[in-house]
């Protein structure tokens, strides 16, 4: 079923953290795949004001199975001290890539 599968948010300070919370995730199976997109502009409150920062945007195929230790791994490899872990469902998808996401990671 479709709604096994996620679709993770990670927002990363820069491509270095973005490619270590990546490799992460990935060397311990807890993601198929990590999709890193440069140049983001992000806009947020924190601490009582408007901040604007540019960030990286990691996007992580993986199972609702594994999520709490894909967001302990990333908290471990990230130097925020509130990191975004959002998750989406994936409603729908080839049968193919749901199966490509169940042989590359590793039920724990």
């Amino acid at each position: 079923m479709a709604n096994e599968y996620l679709a993770v948010f990670v927002t990363a300070v820069d491509m270095k953290e973005a490619g270590k919370i990546a490799d992460a995730v990935l060397k311990n199976r807890l993601a198929a795949c990590a999709n890193v997109i440069e140049g983001m502009k992000s806009s947020y409150w924190w601490k009582g004001k408007i901040e604007k920062s540019s960030e990286v945007l990691i996007i992580m195929k993986t199972k609702l199975s594994l999520m709490k230790k894909l967001s302990s791994v990333v908290k471990k490899a990230h130097s925020y001290e509130v990191p975004e872990i959002t998750a989406l469902p994936i409603v729908d998808g080839s049968p193919e890539y749901l199966k490509w996401i169940d042989e590359s990671v590793m039920e724990q």
